[in-house]
């Protein structure tokens, strides 16, 4: 006997970086959840209501919580959580999912920016530490919930709305003074400190997603037996075609050397008569 669950999720507000906000309500909503308790007898199956047993919480080992990395300037400059106007200008974008074992779930890398070994790792060592401080607030959030319950008071969404804890009502567009922009972003850029190594521009021979770069020494482990029996025949195979063509190539130059140096001998058969040519007299073709 098994429970099938579905989780749907509805936007009530958009500013930016949904990935990280969506991984974040999804755990807490599974963590929160609790589904009927039930006894099994042989073949006999028995859903009780909230009424006869408390529900059950679902198992849940671990709570992977998705970290955002915005890249600018070609992945010289990085930002966490990006806002929806940072994401337009952004050239790339890098999603690491990790619970707070410091175990990686997942990662998603999307733009044209090419990130080197050092950059993910600082940015793994980033997620590790706001990974450790949303699961400690997503507990507390569980631990005062669950208190409210047993306490009577106010909770859920309900509660949540009135005193404006959700952003769940549009916003007021407000004027933003750009006079000064390029100047600030100057600025900016000139004190922060560019990593060791960045690529001016990535590479890109076709249009999609696959990217190539120059200058970066493959870094991938040994072929697969199997790979390696393919490579060896094909190294075989074009061995033999080239010896079998120096060896043609070779008998065709002796060929021709003897038929410079003597004269060749043309016969009819029907009149048996016996023509004979000098090495000077043959077609150009012939020789």
């Amino acid at each position: 006997q098994v429970w099938q669950i579905r989780l749907d999720m509805h936007l009530l507000n958009h500013d930016g970086n949904i990935t990280d906000a969506a991984s974040i309500a999804g755990i807490v909503a599974l963590c929160h959840f609790r589904r009927p308790d039930v006894s099994v007898q042989g073949e006999e199956v028995t859903v009780y209501t909230p009424e006869e047993r408390d529900p059950v919480p679902l198992s849940i080992h671990h709570m992977p919580i998705c970290v955002s990395f915005a890249f600018f300037h070609q992945g010289t400059y990085l930002l966490v959580d990006p806002t929806e106007r940072e994401e337009r200008v952004m050239d790339g974008l890098l999603v690491i999912a990790m619970n707070k074992h410091h175990e990686i779930c997942t990662i998603q890398s999307s733009g044209v920016v090419m990130l080197l070994q050092d950059q993910i790792l600082r940015c793994s060592k980033i997620t590790a530490v706001k990974v450790a401080e949303i699961t400690e607030l997503i507990q507390k959030a569980l631990e005062n919930d669950q208190k409210a319950r047993k306490e009577g008071g106010k909770f859920g969404f309900a509660e949540s709305i009135p005193n404006q804890r959700i952003t769940a009502f549009k916003m007021d567009s407000a004027a933003v003074d750009t006079s000064d922009v390029e100047e600030q972003a100057g600025e900016i850029i000139a004190k922060a400190d560019p990593p060791a190594e960045v690529f001016a521009s990535p590479v890109l021979h076709t249009p999609g997603t696959a990217q190539i770069g120059e200058g970066i020494e493959s870094s991938w482990g040994d072929l697969e037996e199997s790979e390696k029996e393919e490579a060896a025949e094909e190294e075989g195979e074009s061995e033999a075609a080239a010896f079998e063509c120096e060896k043609v190539e070779t008998e065709h130059t002796s060929t021709l050397r003897q038929t410079k140096n003597e004269p060749i001998v043309l016969s009819d058969s029907e009149e048996e008569e016996v023509v004979i040519l000098e090495p000077q007299e043959l077609p150009r073709k012939t020789r």
